[in-house]
């Protein structure tokens, strides 16, 4: 499932990240990357600096981590400390599939993809976020504060871009629940499911669609 998350940050956010980054050290991207990937990728990404990428963090992670659409579709367990990654002319990443394990410390699986858009779309030249579909590839160019997630098996790459800057948050997810079909299942039942609690809160089709809703999700949540 490929599926937008508009406004995740707002402008006060925004200003405020750019602000941070704005006089910040950024690094060669391939320094993060697995070998695979580090063939195909030209980007750069925040340098290792942990008091700014905490206060970074802190920003993003405030939104993120009360996003109902976010957690409807994501099922998160565990959310990976965000990098910050700036494309400019030239500079592109190609088809690639995200490393499955991550992490330094203690390991986590990779089930879902997030990419936070921080630079308004016209401020830049290519940089879309193509993503191959079983109906396609779809290419993602998102307004700033706008965010997509997509199951990190999915083959993705970013385009060159050839003018300006694009600038985004990236983050991987491993959710309780690891199948990608399962998980969009969920979402579109839990999206009904909360319309009904709000217009028919006592009807018996609210309360038979929220059991299943638990129920499906009590069957398939790994912990």
């Amino acid at each position: 499932m490929l599926l937008q998350i508009p406004d995740l940050l707002n402008s006060a956010q925004l200003n405020k990240l750019h602000e941070l980054l704005a006089g910040a050290r950024f690094v060669d991207g391939r320094l993060t990357a697995g070998m695979a990937a580090s063939k195909v990728k030209d980007n750069q990404e925040l340098a290792p600096e942990p008091e700014l990428l905490q206060r970074l963090y802190r920003i993003v992670m405030a939104s993120v981590g009360h996003n109902a659409r976010f957690r409807s579709a994501a099922l998160p367990v565990k959310v990976a400390d965000f990098i910050f990654a700036r494309y400019q002319p030239g500079m592109r990443y190609g088809d690639h599939v995200d490393d499955p394990i991550m992490g330094q410390g203690p390991r986590f699986r990779t089930d879902v993809s997030m990419t936070i858009f921080l630079n308004d779309p016209d401020s830049y030249d290519g940089g879309e976020l193509v993503i191959r579909t079983p109906f396609g590839e779809q290419q993602v160019k998102l307004p700033a504060g706008h965010a997509v997630v997509y199951p990190s098996a999915s083959v993705h790459r970013v385009a060159e871009v050839t003018r300006g800057e694009r600038l985004v948050a990236l983050t991987w997810i491993q959710s309780f629940v690891r199948d990608a079909a399962r998980r969009e299942l969920l979402f579109e039942l839990d999206q009904a499911r909360e319309h009904l609690l709000r217009s028919e809160p006592d009807s018996d089709v609210t309360k038979n669609i929220d059991r299943s809703y638990v129920n499906l999700l009590r069957m398939w949540a790994e912990v």
